[in-house]
C-alpha cells in the first residue's frame, strides 16, 4: 500500500489569499533521503518546501528550494508553525522549537501574529568600485557581503528598488547572485522596504523573504537606532512583517493563510 503524505500549501507574511510569498509543508512520521525531499521540492516549485520531523518537545525542519537545500527559511518556518498550530498538533499558548540548518528557531503566538526568532548576521562593507550595474541597471549608495553569504544594497530610495529590473541570467553565476536591496519606505507606515533576487536558488525574485530579516533588521537598528521596525517586501505579491532586535537575535513577525492540503501518493 503507497504511503500517504499530506502536504500544505500556505500563503506566508499575508492574513490575504494570494498574496505574500507561499511555502510548501511537508509533515513526515520519518525523515526521507535527501534525494527524495529535492524531488518533491522539484514538483510542488514553491520558493521553498519545508520538511517536518519530530514531534512538539522539538521539531526537526529542512528546506527545500526547487533546485538546492537552503539552510534557513523564514517564510517557511512561519508556514510550518502556521500548519502545526491549525492542525493542533501544538497548543496556540506552548512555543514551537525547530532544530534547523541554521541552528534553533522558535515560534509562539503573539495576537493573530506568528513570532518567529531567527539568528542575525554582521556585515562586511564591499569596496568599490561595485561593478553591480551590470547586473540590476542601478548603482547602490553602499554594498556589503552578509554573514551568511549573501549580498546587502542599499538604494536611495524605493523608487529606485521598483524600478530595478535585474539580469536574472548574468546574475546567477556571479557574485552577487543572492542579493538583497533595500531603502528607506515612502511610505510613512513601514519603515524600510526591500527586495530580494535569488536565482541561484532557482527563485528569480522571491515574494517576501523572511530570513532577510536577520540581516535587515540589524542593519536599519544600526542606521536609525530605532529597535522595532515594520518591513514591506514590494515584490509583485508583496508582504509585510513586524521585526525586532533582540540582542544578539532578530525576532520577525507574520500572519498565514493555508490555501489547500494535498496528498503525495508515493
Amino acid at each position: 500500500m503507497k504511503n500517504r503524505i499530506a502536504v500544505y500549501q500556505v500563503d506566508a507574511f499575508t492574513h490575504e489569499p494570494f498574496k505574500g510569498n507561499p511555502a510548501g509543508v511537508c509533515i513526515l512520521d520519518r525523515e526521507m533521503p535527501e534525494v527524495w525531499m529535492q524531488n518533491i521540492a522539484a514538483e510542488i516549485r514553491v520558493s521553498e518546501t519545508a520538511f517536518i520531523t519530530g514531534d512538539s518537545d522539538r521539531y526537526k525542519i529542512r528546506f527545500f528550494t526547487p533546485e538546492s537545500e537552503v539552510p534557513l527559511c523564514g517564510h517557511a518556518t512561519l508556514a510550518s508553525a502556521h500548519i502545526l498550530y491549525e492542525n493542533g498538533a501544538t497548543g496556540k499558548e506552548e512555543q514551537i522549537v525547530f532544530s534547523s540548518g541554521s541552528g534553533i528557531l522558535t515560534v509562539r503566538y503573539s495576537g493573530s501574529w506568528l513570532i518567529m526568532n531567527f539568528p542575525s548576521y554582521e556585515l562586511d562593507p564591499l569596496p568599490r568600485p561595485y561593478e553591480i550595474n551590470r547586473y540590476i541597471g542601478s548603482d547602490p549608495e553602499e554594498l556589503y557581503i552578509t554573514g551568511h553569504g549573501w549580498v546587502l544594497a542599499l538604494m536611495k530610495s524605493e523608487e529606485d528598488i521598483l524600478r530595478l529590473s535585474p539580469d536574472f541570467k548574468s546574475m546567477k553565476s556571479s557574485r552577487y547572485g543572492n542579493l538583497i536591496v533595500t531603502a528607506p519606505s515612502d511610505d510613512p507606515v513601514y519603515d524600510f522596504c526591500v527586495r530580494c533576487f535569488c536565482p541561484p536558488l532557482g527563485i528569480d525574485e522571491d515574494p517576501v523573504t523572511g530570513s532577510a530579516q536577520s540581516i535587515l533588521t540589524p542593519y536599519w537598528h544600526k542606521k536609525l537606532g530605532k529597535t522595532e521596525f515594520i518591513s514591506r517586501q514590494v515584490s509583485k505579491r508583496g508582504g509585510i512583517l513586524k521585526t525586532a532586535v533582540k540582542g544578539d537575535r532578530v525576532e520577525i513577525g507574520g500572519q498565514a493563510k493555508t490555501i489547500f492540503k494535498a496528498e503525495l501518493l508515493i
